[in-house]
Parts: C-alpha cells; sequence; structure tokens
C-alpha cells in the first residue's frame, strides 16, 4: 500500500503574509471551510499572539471544522503557547505548532541568545504546549542554513519534550533539491528518536524550488508537506499545494505515495482565494491557470486532437476543470481552425474551408484573440454571404446637458425602409431603443466597450456590444470618428448576426 503523504495548508497564516493578502475572520472562514472540503489534513489557522483579529480568526475556524485538523502557530515562550492553545482549544483535533530560529544568521541578529539557550527554550516550550495536546509540531526555522550538528540537537531535545511532528523549514527558499534531500537523509540518521516523529517540510520559494524540494524531501523520507493555495505566501511564496498533490498523483512511478486531497475542487479553491485575497493567479500557474490546459500551437491542437495524452499529462477535469481549451491564434492550424468550425455548426467544402482558413490567417495576425463571433463572421461574411436583413440608412442624434437626447433612425429591414425615433438616457442608449423599435427584436444588450484604434483628437473609435437572446449570444462591431455611429454599426452588426443563428437553429 502506498504510503500517506499528510498535507498541512498554510493559506490562512503564511499565505496571509503575502503583501496585500490579508483577510477577515468571514473570509478566513469561508476558505477554511473550503479547504476542509479540498480534504487536506491539517489547516494552519493562524498566530493568535499576533493580533486579537487573529485570535478570533483562529477560534473562530477551530469551533466550525469537522474534519481536518486545526493549527496553531506560536513562537517558544510561555504567552505565545499558551495564547495559541486558547484559541485552538475549541477544534475537533487541534494542534499547537511551536518554532524557534536555528541557524547561526538568526541567532546573532534576530534572537541574539546561544545555542544552548535555544535548546533549553525548544524543550521547556514544546513540554508546556504537551500539557494542553499531545499533537505537537516543532519547526527549526530557517533550517537550512542552520548547523547541522546543533539543529539535530534542537530537534532531538524536541521530540524527547513530546513533539509528534518535526518541521524542516527552507525558510528563505536557499535549499537545492540534491542538497535539501541529503539534509532531510542526514536528520533521519542522526536525530535519536525522530522515528516516534512525522518529519515534515515548509519550502519557500525564493529560488523557484519550493515544491521539487518539497517532492525530493518526500522522496528521503517526510511525510507531510507544508504548502499553500496558488503557492501565495511571504516574498516569493510557498509550495503551492495544487502542485504538490497533482506531482503525487501524476508520477506515482517515481513518488509512491498518495495524499487524501480531492482534486477535483483544487481550481474552485485556486479561484476563491485568488477572489478573497485579491492576488490574480498568473495565466501560464501550473494546474490552475488560464493557459495549464489551453493549446495555441497549431503541433499541439493536432496531437490534442487526435489524442489527448500526447500533450496534456493529467486531464482537467481531475483538477475541477471542465475541458481542455484549443485557443485559436495565429500558430494554430487546419486542424484545430476545422474542429472550432464544427463546433460551430459549420460544414464547409474543401475550398470554403481554405478560402475561410486565409481569412482568419489574416485576423489572426491583427488580433491577439480570436473569438468564435470572429469565425462566426469569417464565414457569414466572406464565404456563406448571408444577406443581412438590417442595413443602417442614416442616423441622427440630438443630445446634451439640457435636453431629453433623442435618436431618429431610418433603416432598410428586409428591402423596406423603415423610419423611427426615440428617447432615452443618454444619446447611445436613446439609439438603441429606436433601433430596436424599428427591428422588432427582443436582444438583451450584455457588453458595450469603445476603443480608439488611431491616435488623436480625430481618432477613429471602434465599438464592440455582446447581445443575449434566448440562450444566444453575438458580439457585434462598428468602426467610425463618430461614436454614436460606431455604436450604431455595431448594434446592427450584431442584431444581423443573431438573426443568422436564428436561421441556423430553425434549419437545424
Amino acid at each position: 500500500m502506498r504510503e500517506l503523504v499528510k498535507i498541512f495548508d498554510t493559506t490562512l497564516r503564511d499565505g496571509e503574509q503575502s503583501p496585500g493578502a490579508t483577510m477577515n475572520i468571514a473570509e478566513k472562514v469561508r476558505i477554511a471551510e473550503q479547504l476542509e472540503k479540498l480534504n487536506v489534513d491539517i489547516i494552519e489557522a493562524g498566530f493568535p499572539i499576533s493580533s486579537e483579529g487573529d485570535f478570533e480568526a483562529v477560534k473562530t475556524i477551530s469551533r466550525t471544522i469537522k474534519r481536518s485538523e486545526v493549527a496553531a502557530l506560536a513562537r517558544t515562550n510561555p504567552k505565545d503557547v499558551d495564547r495559541a492553545w486558547e484559541a485552538v482549544k475549541g477544534a475537533k483535533s487541534p494542534r499547537l505548532h511551536i518554532f524557534v530560529s536555528t541557524s547561526d544568521i538568526h541567532l546573532k541578529h534576530q534572537l541574539k541568545k546561544s545555542k544552548e539557550e535555544v535548546i533549553r527554550i525548544a524543550a521547556r516550550s514544546v513540554a508546556r504546549a504537551k500539557r494542553y495536546t499531545p499533537n505537537i509540531e516543532f519547526s527549526a526555522m530557517d533550517a537550512t542554513r542552520s548547523d547541522i550538528d546543533f539543529l539535530s540537537a534542537v530537534m532531538e531535545a524536541a521530540v524527547q519534550s513530546g513533539a509528534t511532528t518535526i518541521n524542516i523549514p527552507d525558510t528563505v527558499g536557499y535549499a537545492i533539491p540534491s542538497e535539501f534531500g541529503a539534509l532531510i537523509r542526514t536528520l533521519r540518521q542522526k536525530v535519536r528518536g525522530i522515528e516516534k516523529a512525522i518529519l515534515s517540510v515548509h519550502c519557500h520559494n525564493d529560488l523557484g524550488l519550493a515544491v521539487a524540494n518539497s517532492l525530493v524531501a518526500v522522496q528521503n523520507g517526510a511525510r507531510q508537506v507544508e504548502c499553500t493555495i496558488n503557492g501565495i505566501g511571504e516574498r516569493a511564496g510557498n509550495a503551492s499545494l495544487e502542485e504538490v498533490v497533482m506531482a503525487i498523483r501524476t508520477r506515482k512511478d517515481l513518488l509512491p505515495f498518495h495524499t487524501r486531497v480531492f482534486p477535483k475542487h483544487l481550481f474552485t479553491t485556486s479561484r476563491l482565494v485568488s477572489k478573497i485575497t485579491g492576488m490574480a493567479v498568473q495565466p501560464n500557474k501550473a494546474i490552475v491557470g488560464a493557459n495549464a490546459f489551453a493549446h495555441e500551437s497549431g503541433i499541439h491542437q493536432d496531437g490534442i486532437l487526435k489524442e489527448k495524452l500526447t500533450y496534456e499529462i493529467m486531464t482537467p477535469e481531475s483538477v475541477g476543470i471542465s475541458k481542455s481549451s484549443l485557443v485559436l491564434g495565429k500558430l494554430s492550424g487546419r486542424h484545430a481552425f476545422r474542429e472550432r468550425l464544427k463546433d460551430l455548426g459549420y460544414r464547409l467544402s474543401t475550398a470554403d474551408l481554405e478560402l475561410a482558413f486565409r481569412q482568419f490567417k489574416q485576423l489572426a495576425d491583427k488580433k491577439r484573440e480570436i473569438y468564435d463571433e470572429d469565425i462566426e463572421s469569417i464565414v457569414v461574411e466572406e464565404i456563406l454571404r448571408v444577406p443581412r436583413r438590417f442595413k443602417l440608412v442614416y442616423i441622427n442624434v440630438i443630445a446634451g446637458n439640457v435636453t431629453v437626447p433623442t435618436a431618429t433612425v431610418q433603416m432598410e429591414v428586409d428591402g423596406q425602409l423603415m423610419l423611427e425615433a426615440g428617447f432615452g438616457d443618454g444619446p447611445v442608449d436613446a439609439t438603441f431603443k429606436t433601433i430596436k423599435k424599428i427591428t422588432r427584436t427582443k436582444s438583451k444588450l450584455l457588453q458595450f466597450a469603445i476603443n480608439a484604434i488611431t491616435i488623436g483628437t480625430e481618432a477613429q473609435g471602434e465599438v464592440t456590444v455582446k447581445l443575449e437572446e434566448k440562450g444566444q449570444t453575438v458580439i457585434g462591431q462598428g468602426a467610425d470618428t463618430d461614436v454614436i455611429v460606431a455604436s450604431t454599426k455595431a448594434y446592427i452588426n450584431a442584431l444581423n448576426k443573431m438573426e443568422f443563428r436564428k436561421q441556423k437553429l430553425v434549419g437545424m
């Protein structure tokens, strides 16, 4: 049977140390509940001595969580330990997490204590915590820059005093994987009684090696990994929980272990943490980034369409993403373009497909993102040449700060001229309402955007509108030096696309 690797999530404690990522109590509880749904083994809820707010957050989370263990952080002094226990004692499975620095740099410049003093206070603090609960974790801060003999002595004292988990933090992200793996092996050999405790690691990402160091530690005997959702945390962050979990799940050949985490909740949890903290997930972030299962290269798209295993080592569904996406752009090939056309309901001849593909490539050279509506426009306007039901003849708008905006519009509808006038909250609103009267359409405006596509006061404006009707959405575009005219063109362009959609659905 594969050995268990416990997942210790510190998003609510170390993750909150990310600049700007402070959370209120309600937000912390919401994330804690999601972490329990994700099925992490331990949730580090906070550092109770640091503030009254953090104390209350840990206390509330402790009373809320039913399955996961809840940990509270404390330094090696009596007040910290007592305050941490007071906050976490209401948990169904409480844990006290005691830490002290062990590197010469920290001892000299921060703690200003001797090695002998540190060993004594570490043992004393663990023993004090042991009065409250048998579930004690001890961490040696800056362990990777510590003297190995002293580090071993501190850990031995912690184990003898009752620590059941011994944590090796790479606090400043200094270690290289081969070096960190060797450190874990050495400590397992040197520290007497270490077999009585679970060996844990807490790796920071200053050199981008947090996940790599965590995994090599597991290969060398660690059975708990401390990490955060999206890898957030102090400075460059922590080991990313989703990356650690999916690496163990994906590479069973080299990592014959398992976690209790339910990976199908990873994406939802990532988005929740991003939303609450305001820290956006980079598009190329592994596992949960917007591009993690997106393919734009023609070669990759061709492979994915033939067999997903060619370019995907895990399924998007396994982490809670509905499906892979083929992003159409200038690097895309005919295979992906043809499949997208099929998805949109078009079956073109070889000649028409070639013509449409050339038009698509020309557009892709000018536009960063190609939407389905862009592809549909190419087919409708350039290939099928579907006649436009609605055509603009002229528009006249009166607006100002002392008059009611009024639009007079003349259009051609199925070859017949029609003229109407209408009022609105502004010139664009008046125009759109008048057009709806003429066309008798019921589409709902979802989006309206204006961009200048040339420079200066005489710049040409490009307007994009998005309409919805009975679950169908279309995008229309129009350009003119007069933004009201550009808006009118875009709206009518979208209405013509919607009419074509209706005809196509009836034909199906």
